[in-house]
């Protein structure tokens, strides 16, 4: 007695089904990652503009001389990168103390990818603070005790 042939294996339906599943699931991990090196292109970018922003606040600091009211701006390479900045030096309503912002951007982009602000003082000699400001200007040092005052006592 002969036995009856069967079939063995897939059919082309079954083998097309599964290189459906498969190319579906290589696109997702495909689109995944490139939207991870896009973040980390992005997170990159703004960390450079960031260091850039700072600094050319550290740059008006350390010039030496009092800054100006007012916007400046300009262009430089960084990282291999050509990077646009804007700095903005307005009053703080504080005897000689400025605010300075700083926006960062691309080289012919419109997008800033950071602003930093900071805070600059008039110029002071090299290695020594501010000394009107860690005085608090009543002659005490930052590390001079603290004087009691007469309410320290009134409060229960």
């Amino acid at each position: 007695m002969r036995r009856p042939a069967t079939a063995s294996g897939f059919t082309l339906v079954e083998v097309l089904v599964a290189l459906a599943i498969v190319s579906i699931s290589l696109l997702s991990v495909a689109a995944a990652m490139n939207q991870m090196i896009d973040a980390a292109n992005s997170l990159r970018d703004r960390t450079y503009a960031d260091w850039i922003a700072q600094n050319k606040i550290v740059e008006i600091r350390l010039s030496g001389v009092q800054p100006e009211t007012g916007s400046s701006s300009g262009e430089t390479e960084y990282a291999g990168v050509d990077w646009a900045w804007r700095s903005i030096i307005s009053e703080t309503g504080v005897e000689d103390l400025y605010r300075v912002d700083v926006s960062v951007s691309l080289a012919g982009t419109d997008y800033d990818l950071r602003t930093v602000t900071g805070f600059v003082g008039p110029p002071s000699i090299p290695g020594q603070s501010n000394r009107a400001w860690t005085s608090g200007g009543t002659g005490r040092g930052p590390g001079s005790p603290r004087q009691p005052s007469p309410d320290d006592g009134a409060r229960e």
